[in-house]
């Protein structure tokens, strides 16, 4: 059995990651999304155990303590981490696996996962990713300047990604995931098996 693949997208606040990953999920029932723990409040509409695990700053301190994390980091004054034993065992078990994570958060598995798919989730521009942050209604013109300044940061990371799509809309973007995500279960490298098991791992093919 192949081992199953890690996808992680990213993207700075307001791009729209989690309403990607949901339509990619609904499309795609087969791959088991990863949830991470985090110590921020939940906004309005989000479930403890749907969105996130809310739990408090001393439980998070307890996971780390008994390496709970795959990865962990501390994002605007909150920590937000991945719990690792589910996505083991899931990917052991040859199913694909997905993870909506920051960035800081995701150069952290790449260096752990090296294999996996990473892609980064663009805004069409500047202008478009601060109306939507607006529209959250829960920035003061401080903050809301400190989150753009933080995601010009952070889409300068998307250099260290293999892929980047633009969501200019929730449809096209879906659709170039679940394209890269076909192309990378069909790449060679993760065919090898296969590839023996029919030929023999002493074939040779002459140029």
């Amino acid at each position: 059995m192949s081992k199953g693949l890690l996808i992680l997208i990213s993207g700075a606040s307001g791009t729209g990651k989690g309403t990607v990953c949901k339509k990619i999920l609904a499309d795609m029932p087969e791959i088991f999304y990863s949830i991470s723990a985090t110590t921020r409040q939940p906004r309005t509409g989000e479930t403890d155990g749907v969105e996130y695990f809310f739990i408090t700053h001393e439980e998070f301190k307890k996971w780390i303590a008994e390496d709970k994390f795959l990865e962990y980091a501390e994002v605007y004054g909150n920590f937000y981490g991945t719990p690792l034993n589910k996505i083991e065992e899931r990917l052991n078990r040859g199913e694909n696996v997905l993870l909506e994570i920051d960035t800081q958060g995701a150069l952290n598995v790449m260096k752990k996962i090296p294999d996996g798919v990473y892609i980064f989730l663009l805004p069409p521009s500047l202008e478009e990713l601060e109306k939507r942050i607006k529209i959250r209604g829960s920035e003061s013109p401080e903050s809301l300047k400190r989150r753009i300044n933080s995601a010009k940061a952070e889409i300068s990371l998307g250099r260290k990604y293999q892929y980047v799509v633009v969501n200019d809309s929730v449809e096209n973007a879906v659709e170039k995931i679940k394209s890269i995500i076909s192309a990378e279960i069909c790449r060679v490298s993760r065919n090898k098996k296969i590839l023996d098991e029919l030929t023999g791992e002493d074939f040779l093919i002459e140029n």
